[in-house]
């Protein structure tokens, strides 16, 4: 019983962050900022992918989906591997974009 608690405190908080965050917005971002190295739908660029010699994870992918969102964020903002932090995205818009990826789950 306990743990049924705790599972719907979590699911609790992932609610009320995906209606605090704007996932229009962050498509808006994601177009803006992410598209050309992760595709329209998540999708790695293989053009890209190729010329930095790394393997870009599909955003819709269980592995990318199942991080929280505070470590989507951290990738975002301060960036992983080869991945530059993008940095005119920050705070909100931060939010906006993870939430906006979450959108993209298969």
């Amino acid at each position: 019983m306990r743990r049924a608690g705790h599972i719907l405190t979590i699911m609790a908080a992932a609610a009320a962050f995906c209606a605090a965050a704007d996932v229009k917005a962050g498509q808006a971002v994601f177009e803006r900022s992410c598209k050309s190295c992760h595709g329209a739908d998540g999708t790695p660029n293989p053009a890209v992918a190729k010329m930095m010699k790394v393997d870009m994870k599909d955003l819709k992918s269980p592995e990318v989906q199942g991080r929280s969102d505070e470590e989507i964020k951290k990738v975002i903002t301060t960036g992983k591997g080869k991945m530059r932090p993008i940095t005119s995205i920050t705070g909100a818009t931060a939010d906006d974009v993870v939430a906006y990826i979450r959108t993209l789950k298969k």
